[in-house]
């Protein structure tokens, strides 16, 4: 079975998308809606603007979820996922790729839920951390024990958790961490502690959006980040998209059940390669691929 991922905020880089747009007329017209869309000129950013241009929360978003969908689109028939998943923003990626979303609706909820996350970073000032060497466990109890907000927010692979809350909380944890001898336990160089309870301004403001919006039940089963689960209805979906912001993403989990659920091949549909090593780390014999390869 073919299992078809689709990657998070970190993914960007300068020129994303344009190799696609100058050789793909379908591509073309989907950069163009965009632009449409979110009123500024997120692909120009994005064929021509800096690290810095796409480290905005406001184009870092749009612009990751559009060159996946994108990417996808321009597969054809020979996108033919049994299962799917997204890592954070991803999720709403695999959403659209699988149909249960459209692509217009899918981008005006990945810039509303960009705008309320910088809204939500900039009431609270907070940060995220990396921590590599460590059991779960571990990392999970001196979340508990510190004394402010600090929950795990991503568990990407087996010994590879990030941390995310209160810029003096990190500081606490990363601290103790690296005492219980983490081989790393870094600040990360980001604009807030997504997925954690300090977005709980974000995920009222996404639950109006998400609220308004049409989902229909995907072509096939979608592994969310909340439970790690397949889902298809579409009530559920929505439930668990709004839970996300506040909920730690569970990517070892999901790489696992979906093998468990008999997924033998796995392809990053998005720009990088970072969610190929994550599930090589989860096993080694498993066969992997970049979208980006397939239309070479």
């Amino acid at each position: 079975m073919k299992a078809y991922v689709f990657p998070g905020q970190g993914a960007q880089y300068p020129g994303m998308g344009k190799d696609l747009a100058e050789r793909f007329q379908v591509a073309e017209k989907m950069f163009g809606t965009s632009d449409n869309i979110l009123g500024f000129g997120l692909t120009n950013l994005m064929f021509e603007g800096t690290e810095d241009d796409l480290r905005q929360t406001r184009v870092t978003h749009p612009a990751i979820f559009v060159h996946s969908v994108v990417l996808a689109t321009v597969l054809g028939d020979s996108f033919r996922p049994d299962m799917v998943a997204g890592h954070s923003l991803g999720e709403f990626s695999a959403l659209v790729a699988a149909g249960a979303l459209s692509f217009e609706d899918g981008l005006q909820l990945v810039s509303a839920r960009a705008t309320a996350m910088q809204k939500a970073c900039d009431a609270s000032p907070s940060t995220m951390a990396a921590v590599l060497g460590l059991d779960d466990k571990v990392v999970e109890d001196v979340c508990k024990e510190v004394d402010d907000v600090v929950v795990p927010a991503n568990y990407n692979s087996t010994g590879q958790i990030v941390i995310s809350g209160s810029v003096s909380g990190i500081d606490t944890a990363v601290k103790k961490l690296q005492e219980l001898g983490a081989k790393r336990a870094i600040k990360l160089s980001v604009g807030g502690a997504f997925h954690s309870p300090l977005m709980e301004p974000a995920r009222s403001e996404l639950a109006t959006a998400i609220e308004k919006t049409s989902f229909s039940r995907p072509r096939c089963p979608v592994y969310q980040n909340v439970n790690a689960l397949p889902v298809t209805d579409p009530e559920e979906i929505r439930k668990n998209l709004v839970d996300q912001l506040t909920s730690p993403v569970r990517w070892t989990q999901t790489v696992l059940n979906m093998i468990n659920d008999g997924a033998v091949h796995f392809t990053e549909v998005g720009p990088g390669n970072v969610l190929q090593g994550l599930v090589k780390k989860a096993d080694r014999q498993m066969e992997t691929s970049s979208a980006a390869d397939l239309i070479r």
